[in-house]
Parts: C-alpha cells; structure tokens; sequence
C-alpha cells in the first residue's frame, strides 16, 4: 500500500525525489502520511481536497481488501511551524 501511495503521489508533482512516505500503526490502524515539496502540496491536495480524497478513498479500498483499515495524512510543514 504504501506504494501505491508514493507512486500515484510521484506522478502528481513535479518533483517525484521529494515523495516521502512514512508508515505508523496505531491501534488496530495504519495511517500514512505523505510527504511532499512545500509547494507542491497543493497538488496532491487538489481543488477542494478531491485529490487527495479519491487517495484516501483508494486506500481505503485497497486496506479493505486485504482486511486492514488504514488513512492518510498529508502533513502541513508550514502550518507545523506556525504553531
């Protein structure tokens, strides 16, 4: 799965050597989250966050199948700093 997570993320950016994508269990769940360029956040964001809802919606299929329940995260570096 994660995989698949970097390879739809790589060919949405224009700079497929910044995808990072880090795997933490928690609970009974196994949540990704996906690193990209600062700017480039937006992209796999989408308009209205569809990118990135159709991600989590495939994942999710994707986990069912194989009996797991798992999300994404698309983390804000800057809203991080913000803080």
């Amino acid at each position: 799965m994660r995989e698949f997570i970097e390879f739809i993320a790589k060919n949405l950016v224009d700079k497929p050597e910044d995808v990072k994508v880090e795997e933490v269990v928690e609970n009974d769940r196994l949540i990704f989250k996906l690193y990209v360029n600062d700017s480039e956040t937006g992209k796999v964001i989408g308009k209205s966050g569809k990118t990135a809802t159709a991600m989590r919606t495939l994942l999710t299929a994707v986990g069912a199948k194989s009996g797991k329940k798992c999300s994404l995260e698309i983390p804000d570096k800057n809203a991080a700093q913000k803080k």
